[in-house]
């Protein structure tokens, strides 16, 4: 079956139809707690009240999300519309996701963030892996990038980094960075002179965190003064007034909505995703709520002057992030892990 992107010209002509013929239901996947409840709060019934059409919430986890939707596509029983979606699995799952025509969706195209709608997916929620340092250890002296976290004689101190099990080139990124290698010129990775790089930190980094908490731990406790971080953790350390970060060299961390191809609400799919993006008061008391900006370009200018530079949406932010090339990072997961597990290990 030919593929096709659905125009801004099938959106209206779906939108013109009788009342009758608007109702209907989307299915839409994502994980639950939180960030379920705060988009059926703010998006989900929003979207039921304004077009008639339900959304029917499905909690799962993004493994079992993936073995369903892969399923549903070889059976011809797709079981949702929409999907969470990191930026690899836009790429591992292309085959079976609708392709998006971003131009052709006028919510999209006057509201989204800029380079936040792809070809497979659009952006959800935004944030960064950040660099978050110790007040109390460095006082007033500031790091400014990847370069000072690696620096123990200019600033001394135990180092905390991720081992999350699925972000294998984050910490990679960083140490490249640290070596001089320029944000452009990062992909793809050359992970013999970025292990180089690690190995002389090795021995500074006294844990390996796997989770937000443990980072919040950490940090608090003393036992790391710097870290990576993400930005939903980074904030509410910055803000406690003893710990600040940078979003100079953050790497840009994103969660995506993705449509799968013969889904049974295609079309409501599409238009919910370009309902989505708009009324950025909405998006402002969301990204609160869940810890990470929204894909609303006019969302942080609402937040008040003082709260302005921990939104990472606010274009001062979000243009200082490295951007990764995610078809890189999907053909190369394996090898990877494998080079990551083995240094770790050693």
């Amino acid at each position: 079956m030919k593929r096709r992107a659905f125009t801004a010209a099938a959106l209206a002509a779906f939108a013109t139809r009788p009342a009758l013929a608007q109702r209907g239901e989307v299915i839409i996947a994502t994980t639950a707690g939180l960030m379920e409840r705060s988009l059926q709060e703010h998006f989900y019934r929003r979207f039921e009240r304004d077009t008639g059409i339900r959304v029917r919430s499905v909690p799962i986890e993004l493994p079992d999300q993936w073995a369903r939707a892969v399923a549903g596509a070889r059976t011809g029983n797709v079981p949702f519309d929409i999907v969470t979606a990191t930026p690899p699995d836009l790429i591992q799952h292309r085959d079976i996701l609708q392709p998006l025509d971003c131009d052709g969706m006028a919510g999209v195209r006057e509201n989204a963030l800029p380079g936040a709608c792809y070809p497979h997916g659009l952006m959800r929620t935004g944030g960064a892996m950040t660099l978050v340092w110790s007040k109390r250890a460095f006082g007033d002296r500031a790091m400014e990038g990847w370069a000072d976290f690696f620096d123990v004689q200019k600033f001394p101190g135990p180092r905390a980094l991720p081992d999350t099990g699925d972000r294998e080139w984050w910490v990679p990124v960083a140490a490249l960075l640290a070596d001089g290698v320029a944000r452009e010129a990062l992909f793809p990775l050359d992970l013999d002179r970025a292990y180089r790089k690690l190995t002389a930190l090795k021995p500074q980094v006294a844990a390996w965190w796997r989770s937000g908490d443990q980072i919040m731990q950490l940090m608090r406790s003393g036992e790391a003064v710097a870290t990576m971080s993400y930005s939903s953790r980074s904030v509410p350390l910055a803000k406690s007034g003893d710990f600040d970060f940078t979003w100079n060299q953050a790497i840009r961390d994103v969660g995506n909505w993705a449509v799968l191809r013969n889904g049974p609400n295609t079309a409501n799919a599409i238009r919910f995703l370009d309902f989505f993006v708009q009324n950025p008061e909405e998006h402002v008391v969301f990204s609160g709520k869940v810890s990470f900006d929204s894909n609303n370009r006019n969302a942080a200018a609402l937040v008040p002057p003082e709260e302005r530079r921990f939104r990472p949406s606010l274009p001062d932010n979000w243009s200082r992030m490295v951007i990764a090339d995610y078809e890189w990072i999907a053909a190369n997961r394996e090898r990877m892990r494998e080079r990551w597990l083995s240094w770790l290990t050693a």
